[in-house]
This record gives C-alpha cells, structure tokens and sequence, in this order.
C-alpha cells in the first residue's frame, strides 16, 4: 500500500499501515500468501477492496482454498473482521484497468464483478467501476466471490455484463 499523505517527510512510500490509517478506503493487492500482514487495526471499520488471487503455485497450498470452504476474500474479511471487505479488480489484468473503460451507455461496455456482505463497500466498488469505464455485476455476499476467481470462466476475459453473468453461472467450485 502506497499513500501521497505527506508524514513530515517527502511525500513517497508509507508503510501499510501508514497508507491504511490515511486512507478512506484500502486497495489490497499483495500476494495471497502475506494477506495476514495487512494490519487490521488502521483499517478498522473502512472499506477494504481485496483484488486477490489464489495462486497455490506462489502461495503454497491453502487447504480450506483448495477444498471449496473459502475464497480468498472470505479469508481476507476473516482477517478483518471489523473492516467490510468486497472483492474487486481481481480479474481483470492491471494494464486493461486504465485501457479498456468506456462511458456508461456505450454498447458491450466491459463489465467487472463484485461481491461483499457489506453493500456499501459493493456501492463503492461499483462507483469505482464505473468512474474507470465499467460496468459492475454484483455476485452477492463473499461466500459466492469464488465464482470470479482464477480458473473460472469470467476469470481475466473481456466480458460485458450479460456475458459476465452467464460466465459466473457457468462456474464450478470443484475446479
């Protein structure tokens, strides 16, 4: 996490929970396997934006991943449970975030998924989205957000929002 908060020095880096304290909300884009590092008390009762990814490859195998009980974001709210976690950008590439957005209205605009037990932190994304050309689809609660992780059919595909939906029907949880 990055924050341009000026701390009495050159604005710059912070530490994460410099930039957590001085943020209204939080962007969390680490590796899945240092997602306890995120420090929970700065970030209490904000908005947490989790774009993770369970790559078992890097982040060493997860069982309750790997068997279906979690998703990524589920351990993220875990983790901060007075924070309200959605899910988001997690999959779509980094490079089409600032390439790929259109104007609301404008016909097969790209759509992007979203997913918390807290509607306003779904509201915030979905702002966010549409502030960066996209149109939102709203999964529901945490416990459905597997539905767009990695090996999923909506998974880092150009989709717009009837095919963002039909891809997250499509999902299995045994893959």
């Amino acid at each position: 996490m990055t924050s341009s908060r000026n701390w009495g020095r050159a604005p710059g880096p912070a530490t994460a929970a410099e930039a957590a304290a001085a943020g209204d909300f939080a962007v969390v884009t680490v590796p899945l396997k240092n997602y306890r590092d995120v420090p929970a008390q700065p970030l209490e009762g904000k908005v947490v934006i989790d774009t993770n990814n369970y790559y078992w490859e890097r982040d060493g195998r997860i069982p309750e991943l790997d068997n279906g009980e979690a998703t990524t974001s589920g351990l993220l709210q875990k983790h901060l449970p007075t924070s309200k976690v959605a899910k988001g950008f997690n999959h779509i590439f980094a490079k089409d975030i600032t390439t790929d957005g259109t104007p609301a209205g404008t016909p097969n605009r790209r759509a992007l998924a979203t997913a918390s037990d807290f509607p306003e932190a779904a509201e915030l994304v979905t702002r966010l989205y549409d502030e960066f050309g996209f149109d939102t689809v709203n999964i529901g609660p945490l416990a459905d957000s597997w539905r767009v992780e990695r090996d999923r059919p909506a998974y880092v595909i150009r989709q717009n929002a009837a095919e963002l939906e039909e891809n997250l029907a499509k999902a299995d949880r045994t893959v």
